[in-house]
């Protein structure tokens, strides 16, 4: 695409016409001038950032086998620019996602655990009440994309599937010296209350996800020791509110300008277990947010975070299926946005769509596995044993037992001593949805890390072609700012 451009660029520069660069050969056509072409936007009036919690590069091939086969594509493989993206911390090789979200929204490397400060910033954890303690002169606030966007008079909303206080939606709008003080975090988005974030103006227009618990004192069920009901307060700021599938069907984006969902008291349920008739899924979320940023009143466009966040939750308990369809619900939401943009604005000439990870994880595909093709009843596809791709016999390690094809470099299920001491695997057993699959180096239960390798961006719409090679992921604070024109 780009070389074709340069080629045109060139074509034109030497005075030769791209259309008929020699007598009657060129394509016959109007002559392409300014009355024939559409307008095309200076920035991008819309952007909408999704990111993938944990999402490396194993996962979504991983997670691209488990729902369309080998040779099948997810939404997130069509989108035409991409690259790779280092994420390293200030401080760390492996970053967790405070600093490594905050980077993306703020252009700032910083150190682990710390959202949205200065460099200088020193992590610190919070109080017993998950209330800042940062001391004094601890660093300082750094500009975010959603305050740029709000400075810009444009729409903002925030959609996650974890808590709305968890450290990646919080880098959007909330600045702390750890990722830990969740109380303080939920205070920074109510307008006109204690600590509340100015720099939001009159407030991010929407909020879903989870974690009621931030938002209501202990005496209602709630973790905040301050008393304070920041659900009555947001009421009171003019928000719509909803807490169940039902209250949020009953949003009308014509009628609502603002609201805030908040559907589960911590996270969101994963989505193999979520009812839905209790809880949205993330591309209702994000349609609905889609609808209510377009039509909010007075605003110069939209700024839309949405995370899908239980990847990376999933991927360290090393259950491989919740992490696989978490994967594949984010790249849902993913499809419904850009159908719902492209209804708005055909060719996204005026939307810039960016698709990313904030870090990976530890998964592995083992073995020289044949095809396993799509899962589905009666074949458990990826996340099945490995099967010899001559014969179809299953593979086997040093003490001649069978192995599954996904595997983690550290995990709490680690089989002490030689593996012909267990009993053999079987493929209905691996494939079940609670399994958690083998690892080489045990863990405590839940405690798999985080890995150090680069991560996949894409993006496509207004400004989409600067996204490309590899990047920083400070650089792509920087370069969405621009295409947006912030």
């Amino acid at each position: 695409m780009r070389t074709f451009s340069l080629s045109i660029s060139l074509l034109m520069a030497m005075g030769v016409s791209a259309c008929n660069s020699g007598g009657g050969g060129g394509l016959n056509r109007p002559q392409d001038n300014a009355e024939n072409r559409p307008p095309v936007a200076a920035t991008a009036k819309n952007v909408i950032f999704f990111l993938g919690d944990g999402m490396g590069i194993a996962t979504t091939t991983a997670a691209r086998i488990y729902a369309v086969g080998e040779d099948g594509q997810l939404t997130m493989d069509t989108l035409p620019e991409s690259g790779f993206v280092k994420t390293f911390s200030n401080d760390a090789q492996v970053t967790d996602s405070a600093p490594s979200m905050s980077a993306y929204m703020t252009g700032v490397k910083m150190n682990n655990e710390v959202i949205s400060m200065s460099a200088d910033t020193v992590a610190k954890p919070p109080t017993a009440d998950l209330v800042s303690d940062c001391g004094a002169g601890n660093g300082k606030p750094a500009s975010t994309l959603l305050e740029l966007a709000k400075a810009a008079n444009k729409a903002t909303g925030v959609v996650t599937t974890t808590r709305v206080t968890h450290a990646t939606p919080a880098a959007t709008y909330a600045h702390v010296c750890h990722r830990d003080a969740e109380a303080d975090i939920a205070a920074q988005l109510v307008p006109g209350g204690a600590l509340y974030n100015g720099a939001l103006k009159d407030g991010v227009d929407v909020v879903f996800g989870g974690g009621r618990q931030f938002f209501l004192p202990k005496a209602a069920g709630g973790k905040r020791a301050d008393g304070r009901d920041l659900v009555a307060e947001l009421k009171a700021s003019g928000y719509g509110y909803a807490v169940d599938k039902a209250g949020f069907d009953a949003i009308d984006p014509a009628k609502t300008q603002r609201a805030v969902g908040l559907f589960s008291g911590s996270h969101m349920s994963y989505d193999l277990d979520r009812d839905s008739r209790k809880e949205p899924s993330l591309a209702e979320m994000t349609g609905k947010a889609i609808a209510m940023l377009s039509n909010r009143q007075g605003k110069q466009g939209f700024f839309l975070m949405v995370e899908g966040g239980r990847i990376d939750h999933a991927l360290h308990e090393t259950i491989a299926k919740k992490a696989l369809q978490d994967t594949v619900a984010f790249d849902q939401a993913i499809k419904a946005a850009i159908d719902a943009m492209q209804q708005r604005d055909p060719g996204l000439k005026n939307t810039l769509i960016v698709v990313t990870a904030d870090h990976d994880h530890t998964l592995v595909l083992n073995g020289y596995a044949k095809r396993t093709g799509k899962t589905a009843p009666g074949n458990p596809g990826v996340l099945g044993l490995a099967k010899d791709y001559v014969s179809g016999k299953s593979l086997t390690d040093l003490d001649g037992m069978p192995y599954t094809i996904i595997g983690f470099g550290n995990g709490e299920n680690r089989v002490a001593g030689k593996r012909s001491a267990a009993a053999a695997l079987t493929d209905d057993a691996v494939s079940a949805d609670e399994y958690h699959q083998e690892a080489a180096i045990r863990m405590p239960a839940g405690g798999e890390t985080h890995g150090g390798a680069d991560v996949y961006i894409g993006a496509i719409g207004q400004g989409a072609d600067s996204i490309h090679g590899f990047l920083e992921n400070i650089e792509v604070f920087g370069l969405v700012k621009k295409a947006a024109g912030l």
